[in-house]
């Protein structure tokens, strides 16, 4: 151990995967790294995508950003996962009430450059950074299927849907816009 100084939430982290690791089994260890589809979603703690996809360990790759955006980083994961581990399918999937539909790029960017918690009055390294912030929940989300369906690394023949998840309900909506998207053929 680096530090005897362990903070609370650390503990817990820790005890849990005690609990979680005496009941491990090796099938999980030594099971196909196969998937069958990759979902793009929300970062929020409030989205448990196991659960409102139905997923069991090995179902899908989950890549999780602030607020589901279709990022480059996003999309070189979405690459890696149709070419190296053959995932056919793709899921975007936005949710109501996401915390980067609450500031605008400009407005983080402002909080960084004020910030009292960084060291010193602040940063403007933020400036540089695009924050993928949401205006419009239901655009952003046809905007990410679009930029995936039509980014060249990106095969034509994999679908990508385009969905919202409800918050209040737990249901996912289909977005029409995202959905004819997604299914776009585009010709390179």
């Amino acid at each position: 151990m680096i530090s005897s100084n362990k903070t609370s939430v650390l503990k817990e982290v820790l005890a849990a995967n005690q609990e979680y690791s005496r009941s491990f089994s090796e099938k999980s260890g030594s099971a196909s790294h196969s998937p069958r589809f990759a979902v793009l979603t929300c970062m929020d703690a409030r989205l448990d995508p196991a659960k409102f996809a139905g997923l069991a360990e090995g179902d899908a790759h989950v890549i999780r950003n602030a607020g589901g955006r279709a990022s480059d980083d996003a999309i070189r994961s979405l690459i890696i996962s149709y070419k190296l581990f053959g995932t056919k399918e793709f899921f975007v999937i936005h949710h109501t009430d996401c915390g980067m539909e609450k500031y605008t790029n400009e407005a983080i960017r402002n909080k960084l450059a004020n910030s009292s918690e960084i060291k010193g009055p602040g940063s403007r390294v933020g400036e540089y950074i695009e924050w993928l912030a949401i205006a419009d929940q239901k655009q952003a989300l046809i905007d990410d299927v679009l930029r995936i369906r039509t980014h060249p690394l990106i095969p034509s023949s994999i679908p990508i849907y385009g969905y919202l998840y409800d918050l209040q309900t737990g249901k996912l909506i289909e977005v029409e816009g995202a959905t004819e998207a997604g299914a776009l053929r585009v010709n390179r």
